[in-house]
């Protein structure tokens, strides 16, 4: 039955995926149809699983305690276990806000005439934390905000379709942005690996060194902006990435795939 259901909608998802492509390709036509990618990871659950507080005081502590209890049932309260949100956020688990998001960007040289595609499920407390990074990039767009309220319809109680609409439309950016770790950002980087050869732009930033950054009162603009660029060229100056034997096919598939060499046998 799951593989009939993957079957049933996977011409769907691909083609409202490919027009939401198009339209993003239109709505930055005055940028050469090129636009960014980012996937971020802020809906409740997240936020709760990361034990991370972030500026909503006593309030939003309790929110999150009440977000863990509901989705793991004491997993959190057990005897015994410590919760340091400082010492997670400086290990680097703490998801990135979408300020954060932002000020990452706009630091690695991205302004406000950047065509932006959001991928992302629900974010937590949206109308809040979505203002500073919208007022950075007013050209950013989401599958919401492209597509209609019919067009989504057959998807919207689906967290997987929708997730893949949003791949889809990630897979043909100029440049993917990844905040968080996970299958859909690993795939996709294959993904991307394989339809570039192995040149896709990818950036992954060091969440350790930008929290450090975030919570560091004394740092300028400027130097936040020479942090920033150093890490989006430690990026782009990857370019071709070999795997490494404990890597995942999926992730580098270049230039070893099964794939092409199967090809590659098949016509010697």
């Amino acid at each position: 039955m799951a593989n009939y259901e993957a079957l049933r909608f996977s011409s769907p998802i691909l083609t409202l995926g490919e027009s939401l492509v198009a339209r993003m390709k239109e709505r930055s036509a005055n940028n050469g149809g090129k636009y960014v990618s980012v996937h971020l990871r802020f809906e409740e659950d997240m936020v709760a699983f990361s034990c991370c507080v972030f500026d909503g005081g006593e309030e939003e502590s309790a929110n999150m305690r009440a977000a863990r209890e509901r989705g793991w049932k004491g997993k959190f309260t057990k005897p015994g276990r410590v919760i340091r949100p400082g010492a997670i956020r400086i290990n680097g688990k703490c998801p990135l806000t979408p300020l954060e998001v932002g000020l990452m960007l706009r630091g690695m040289g991205f302004d406000r005439s950047t065509y932006i595609y959001l991928a992302s499920g629900k974010i937590y407390n949206a109308e809040k934390n979505m203002a500073p990074l919208l007022e950075m990039f007013p050209n950013l767009q989401t599958k919401d905000m492209l597509a209609s309220n019919e067009e989504l319809a057959a998807f919207k109680n689906y967290s997987s379709r929708m997730a893949a609409i949003d791949y889809t439309v990630c897979l043909h950016s100029e440049v993917f942005v990844t905040t968080q770790g996970g299958n859909f950002p690993h795939f996709l980087m294959g993904h991307r690996r394989y339809l570039y050869g192995g040149h896709s732009k990818t950036i992954r930033p060091d969440k350790r060194k930008l929290a450090l950054l975030f919570d560091n009162p004394n740092i300028g603009w400027k130097s936040f902006k020479r942090q920033m660029l150093n890490m989006r060229s430690h990026s782009d100056s990857k370019g071709y990435e070999l795997k490494r034997p404990s890597d995942s096919i999926y992730t580098f598939p270049c230039p070893d795939c099964m794939c092409r060499t199967n090809k590659s046998e098949a016509t010697t």
